[in-house]
């Protein structure tokens, strides 16, 4: 039997990978674990957000705790008792292997969550005007890849992601927090094979038009 931390009760050599596995291997959780890397919350605004009974999201909060994928950063009074608020401490990542190794079912419900999540900000980013925005990007484009030119464009869009959550961190030590010099943004990436029977023919290193 593998021994445990006295500290976290966690298996001791476990690897953030494994607990990222074991956190996404429900799809509640996966979608609670994303939202806590966006912002703090609590398991009751969590619940109406998501549209789950309190009790269970806070046994897959609890769960995240667990597995040191969120941690517990304030209370505050509410109704009579208190409010937890909680943070997550790993971003919902997996490399290659370990995303094919969840359940169809799992990363399903996963990239269902982000796609229907994109959508609604590009509502509602088109309802206010603001796509048109002069530093504002909204490009698509068909691309005809081989099998390593796939995996490269991937890891492309990753190490973009990444950089822009550097961006992200600099942009906040700059503004010391004030939301006056600041404003909300959305990034979406997304790449995916396009289905049989798309009926147009993307031209090799060609550029389709903006979307």
């Amino acid at each position: 039997m593998p021994s445990t931390s006295p500290d976290t009760g966690r298996p001791t050599g476990e690897t953030p990978e494994a607990r990222i596995a074991k956190a996404l291997a429900h799809p509640l959780r996966a979608q609670i674990l994303q939202r806590l890397g966006e912002r703090v919350s609590s398991p009751g605004d969590l619940a109406d957000e998501l549209g789950a009974p309190l009790g269970v999201v806070s046994y897959h909060v609890r769960i995240l705790a667990d597995l040191g994928c969120a941690e517990l950063v304030g209370t505050t009074p509410r109704r009579g008792a208190l409010e937890h608020h909680y943070r997550a401490t790993m971003r919902p990542a997996l490399n290659d292997e370990d995303w094919g190794a969840l359940p169809a079912s799992v990363r399903r419900s996963i990239v269902g969550d982000a796609v229907q999540r994109a959508w609604s900000d590009v509502g509602a980013a088109s309802e206010a005007g603001t796509l048109d925005a002069p530093d504002a990007l909204v490009q698509r484009e068909g691309l005809v890849l081989d099998a390593q030119g796939a995996r490269e464009l991937k890891d492309l869009l990753a190490s973009t992601l990444e950089r822009a959550r550097e961006i992200a961190v600099e942009s906040a030590s700059r503004t010391g927090g004030d939301d006056r010099a600041s404003r909300a943004t959305r990034l979406v990436l997304m790449h995916f094979d396009a289905p049989a029977d798309d009926g147009a023919a993307a031209v090799p290193g060609g550029t389709a038009p903006a979307a």
